[in-house]
């Protein structure tokens, strides 16, 4: 991937189709707020933008620390080259996954802001349009059997590719209204030998996540067989 250093500071790595129209504007909120281009946003550890140039829609997310180091250092990280940039690593990956034509969001474009010997970073990936997560989902509905067992399908399409998710969570695969499924956000992920054995514990994360929801929410449309439909769907793929 083409790396541009726009400023003393600031690197800019975009896919060829965008590469002569972003600008760093598109990675600040406040000019995208100020042009009344953000159209939704969601909160979380950060505040994710949901935003839109010239009729497409655009997803902007910073990188911000997990963990207990987050209390301390919370959006800064130890500046070891472009290529070793979490922006970088994601969106890298993010292209082959993309060019495997496994169901992920298209890669559009990061920056990495520089600052002596750590940096800030952020992405932006396409729109996911008419699609929500299966957090959102279940607080207001339950899945169908064949819904359980196309997300343990999901799962073994991209386990088959050898891409390891490091936070697989309810949060992170998606259900358009047209029915089809994908995930997102890979920030950590990394390839590994298809099948391998550690990439069961993908799923292990994700059960832990709908029995952690299952407890908190007043209303959570889960329920133990659900997991046997998508290891059926797993088992499957």
């Amino acid at each position: 991937m083409k790396i541009q250093q726009i400023d003393n500071n600031h690197y800019l790595v975009a896919i060829k189709k965008y590469r002569d129209r972003i600008t760093k504007d598109w990675f600040d909120p406040k000019k995208l707020q100020q042009n009344k281009e953000v159209i939704g946003q969601s909160v979380g550890r950060s505040t994710t933008y949901f935003f839109e140039k010239e009729g497409e829609g655009f997803v902007l997310r910073q990188y911000f620390r997990g963990g207990l180091l987050s209390k301390w250092v919370e959006d800064s990280y130890f500046f070891l080259g472009i290529r070793k940039t979490r922006a970088y690593r994601e969106q890298a990956m993010l292209k082959k996954m993309y060019n495997l034509g496994l169901p992920v969001p298209q890669p559009v474009a990061m920056l990495v802001h520089k600052k002596g010997l750590v940096y800030q970073a952020s992405i932006i990936i396409r729109l996911i349009k008419n699609s929500r997560d299966l957090f959102h989902i279940l607080r207001e509905r339950a899945l169908t059997d064949d819904e359980w067992v196309r997300v343990g399908a999901l799962i073994k399409e991209f386990h088959n590719k050898g891409v390891y998710h490091s936070d697989l969570n309810i949060h992170n695969i998606l259900l358009s209204d047209s029915g089809k499924m994908w995930l997102i956000d890979f920030d950590k992920g990394h390839f590994v030998e298809p099948n391998a054995s550690h990439l069961e514990g993908n799923l292990s994360r994700l059960k832990r996540s709908l029995l952690k929801e299952s407890r908190n929410q007043a209303q959570f449309h889960w329920r133990s067989p659900d997991w046997d439909l998508l290891m059926k769907g797993y088992a499957s793929g």
